[in-house]
């Protein structure tokens, strides 16, 4: 699922050629992202698109080659000249008098070009990477010459490229990606560039491209404000090929430490804060920021969206932190549905939150039925994350907060790791699990990956500990599983005992509060004479196949249980109309506070989220569980926990047929239970570590 869409797009054709364009966003200034070689497409801006469309209008155009655009074969067809005339084209198709130009590599050539033939329609260049005044191989020698070998650079040669096309991509992206933990940068790029094909990449490359003169002389008579950006590390173009251009075009220079060819994948945070800078200085864009003056304390709570579990322990953390903190302001920057929690407590939620992308809506994109490869699914979240951050950091930029709360929030987490300049204040980082995990149907390929994420996140905190001022663990070491990190990492519980502050497990009631379970029923509207079960699948869209299996099992089950009620909680994302309610059973929307109907119910059945079932198991209430397929929190980490609790029976979900179900129930009204105490306290505790820190 892509972060945004956009609101118009088509095509324009020149030539008999047709490229396709897309436009985001709206207002006064217009960003052109120009496309580089056609071994890339546009979507090598999706770290920029979604972020700047909310300020301004944002062009974007696939390259002849790639993407949806045309593949003409001749190389006179992929001149500078030609991609130049695309961009204007585009820019007249669309109405727009005049563009702020980002280019990457190769689009440098493209901007100049267009700059000095129609110097009205340029008001200001962003260069990213920018290619040199001289080709490294003038005329294409080299590259049409005799192969001398398939290693290192000499496979940028149309022989190395016909004979193993994607070897040859996977060579040049990780070269351009040699930044440590680069995977999915470099995955995303090659899969960009085997949309397009061998013969197409190779006339590209022979496209005409201004000579060393003719570069120089537009570069110097640039007659717009100009911002170029070079990583330290480009193997592609090096990095005195930046110095060069700032001093050609008179422009603010930006080198970043160790980064490679294309920083605006890799290091996105950089590059979006220095463009947006660049175009709208701060000074500018105004501010209501007021420093020195005696307030009351302000915090700003960030709780992940993936499920409702996050929003209800941190609302409890809050009204406990209210009680030791009594004049501080809490502030939410949140998304649905954990908004429909936060507005229900009367809690007060950011208005940038209406920017977020959506976590939720992306995670219910990747699943299929009772199945959601979690990790997968996060790794493919990365321009959602990222635009994330940014709205992040246009908040505690605009206004000053004492302490910033992330629960699960992990692109605050990562993005502030990854760019610790951006801390401005105290940060408390809270998460009830450790460790990615590999799913066995990933194979080794998957183990490689989670291995990685892993050592990136225990490098990040050796390096840049102070980032998080407070690390806390909602649960207890015991919750901890017993694995490692990956081959020669660390084990996962010994790291996070080192690392972490543990809270206990969190649940935001008090389970005493719940013993009278007969009143507790009459207010909820349920008879005390019926065996109530409640079904649920938490507050995303992904459990409504396992919600259709359990009201499938609903007729069987009344016949072993013979005074069975059954609600089925749709939550806040699945249309309740989709199911078939009759007598004994209903289907509700989303209600608020369900741990309460869960505290009195007679058994229950919910999907294998951590949340719901360690609200049943505070409460010593019967329960089935039903772990995603391939979602490792799900078949890992929450397992291991509620085995240490001793609660809940866990179900296969393709193993559970509605009679298996219905047994199932029957089985589990029966049996003695004998849970482990809930801690009630981790609420205060937790408060009582932020308190602390302000």
């Amino acid at each position: 699922m892509r972060a945004r869409e956009p609101e118009q797009h088509g095509y324009v054709q020149r030539d008999g050629v047709r490229v396709q364009y897309e436009l985001f966003g709206s207002g006064d200034t217009t960003l052109l992202f120009m496309p580089t070689w056609s071994i890339l497409h546009s979507r090598s801006w999706k770290a920029q698109i979604p972020y700047f469309a909310q300020h301004y209008r944002c062009l974007t155009f696939d390259p002849r080659g790639n993407g949806l655009s045309d593949r003409p074969q001749d190389p006179a067809a992929y001149s500078e000249q030609a991609l130049a005339d695309d961009a204007l084209a585009i820019l007249d198709h669309t109405g727009t008098a005049e563009a702020t130009v980002l280019c990457f590599s190769r689009g440098t050539h493209r901007t100049l070009i267009l700059a000095d033939q129609h110097p009205d329609r340029v008001q200001a260049v962003v260069f990213i990477g920018a290619a040199g005044a001289q080709s490294p191989d003038p005329g294409n020698r080299w590259f049409c010459g005799k192969l001398r070998s398939n290693e290192g650079w000499d496979r940028h040669n149309v022989h190395s490229i016909r004979q193993d096309y994607a070897g040859y991509v996977h060579f040049f992206m990780a070269a351009m990606f040699p930044e440590p933990h680069s995977t999915k940068q470099i995955e995303d790029a090659v899969g960009w560039a085997m949309e397009t094909d061998a013969e197409t990449l190779i006339a590209s490359q022979l496209g005409p491209i201004p000579d060393a003169d003719e570069f120089r002389r537009m570069a110097r008579g640039l007659r717009c404000p100009v911002l170029v950006i070079h990583g330290t590390a480009d193997q592609q173009s090096p990095h005195d090929n930046g110095e060069a251009m700032a001093e050609l075009c008179g422009a603010t220079f930006l080198s970043i430490e160790g980064s490679g060819h294309a920083p605006q994948l890799r290091d996105p945070v950089k590059v979006n804060v220095a463009t947006r800078e660049f175009i709208e200085p701060p000074r500018l864009r105004g501010s209501t920021t007021r420093r020195g003056k005696v307030r009351a304390k302000k915090a700003l709570f960030v709780s992940s969206p993936i499920g409702l579990g996050h929003a209800q322990r941190d609302v409890a953390i809050a009204r406990e932190l209210r009680k030791k903190v009594p004049d501080i302001r809490i502030d939410w920057l949140a998304q649905d549905p954990v908004t429909r929690v936060l507005e229900a407590e009367g809690e007060r939620i950011h208005p940038a939150s209406s920017r977020l992308a959506s976590d939720s809506a992306h995670m219910q994109s990747e699943s299929c039925e009772h199945e959601l490869h979690c990790f997968q699914a996060w790794r493919r979240m990365d321009e959602i994350l990222i635009n994330n951050f940014m709205v992040f950091r246009d908040v505690v930029n605009d206004q000053d907060y004492d302490l910033w709360v992330g629960d699960e929030a992990w692109e605050i987490d990562y993005y502030l790791h990854e760019n610790p300049q951006e801390k401005r204040a105290p940060y408390a980082w809270l998460t009830d699990f450790v460790g990615w995990l590999p799913m066995e149907q990933g194979g080794e390929h998957e183990a490689c990956l989670t291995a990685d994420y892993n050592a990136e996140m225990i490098e990040h905190i050796a390096r840049l500990g102070r980032v998080r001022d407070r690390a806390i663990f909602v649960g207890n070491p015991e919750d901890i599983v017993d694995a490692r990190f990956g081959p020669d990492l660390p084990m996962i519980r010994d790291w996070t005992e080192e690392n972490f502050s543990f809270a206990g497990y969190i649940t935001g009631f008090d389970p005493d509060e719940y013993v009278d379970r007969e009143k507790i029923r009459h207010e909820l509207g349920y008879g005390t004479e019926e065996t109530l079960c409640i079904a649920t699948v938490g507050g995303s869209g992904v459990g409504e196949h396992l919600l259709n299996r359990v009201i499938a099992s609903f007729d069987q089950a009344r016949e072993r249980i013979p005074n069975l009620r059954m609600v089925a909680v749709a939550g806040p994302r699945i249309d309740p109309r989709r199911f078939d309610a009759r007598e004994g059973l209903e289907i509700r929307p989303y209600v608020h506070n369900l741990y309460r109907h869960l505290a009195v119910c007679d058994v229950a059945m919910v999907q294998g989220g951590l949340t719901t079932s360690m609200e049943l198991a505070a409460n010593k209430r019967p329960f089935l569980y039903f772990p995603l397929d391939n979602h490792f929190e799900q078949n890992f980490h929450v397992p291991n926990r509620l085995d240490r609790y001793r609660a809940g029976r866990r179900m296969a979900f393709n193993d559970s047929t509605p009679d298996v179900i219905a047994g199932a129930l029957a089985d589990e009204l029966s049996r003695e239970l004998n849970y482990r105490d809930v801690e009630r306290d981790g609420a205060q505790r937790a408060a009582a570590m932020l308190a602390e820190m302000l």
